[in-house]
């Protein structure tokens, strides 16, 4: 897949490129980076050539994982990270996805990653075919929840031992986005379920 590069008002969503290695490191420093996402703990200089260098291409080459740089426009300094997996395939053009995010502390609470998760959206849904969208996040990562409620996901409960993180599985929420809920068509109709 040709790398894809998204805009919004304020943001620039571009493919990692191994130059942003040095940022990437610094980024994922943070504490709370390493505590509520998946990535290694302590996160060494090789973790992000390695995400940069080997993980990222090979997502794209399959189509199958997307990572992009969230950048400012014009430009400036990484803001974070998001990116969506198909987790499941299905027939033409109903595939499920997953969307997950970081943002560098530094940023935090400017509304960036709900308009980076928000563009993604819409993209994931128009360009790739899926049908839902879902995002998951260890039971107490308030923020990511705060981001995905804000976007419109809806939350759909607790799973038990639903994430790995650091060799000990854990309890996440779950929530899903579908492309009506953006104002979006789908490719099949969607008929809710009845709760009278």
């Amino acid at each position: 897949m040709k790398p894809v590069t998204l805009t919004t008002e304020r943001l620039l969503l571009r493919a990692f490129r191994p130059e942003d290695a040095e940022a990437v490191h610094a980024a994922c420093q943070d504490p709370d980076i390493q505590r509520w996402t998946t990535m290694p703990s302590p996160y060494a200089w090789e973790h992000a050539r390695d995400f940069l260098e080997r993980l990222v291409p090979a997502g794209r080459r399959s189509g199958h994982a997307l990572d992009f740089a969230v950048l400012p426009r014009p430009g400036g300094p990484l803001l974070g990270a998001i990116g969506v997996r198909e987790v499941s395939a299905g027939p033409a053009r109903s595939a499920v996805w997953e969307i997950g995010f970081w943002t560098a502390k530094e940023h935090r609470g400017n509304g960036y990653t709900a308009e980076a998760v928000t563009a993604l959206a819409r993209w994931t849904f128009a360009e790739q075919g899926c049908r839902r969208l879902e995002w998951r996040a260890e039971v107490g990562n308030t923020g990511s929840r705060a981001v995905a409620e804000r976007t419109g996901f809806r939350i759909e409960g607790v799973q038990r031992a639903g994430l790995l993180n650091q060799g000990t599985l854990r309890d996440c929420w779950v929530g899903a986005l579908l492309p009506s809920d953006l104002g979006l068509p789908g490719p099949y109709p969607y008929l809710p379920a009845r709760t009278d």
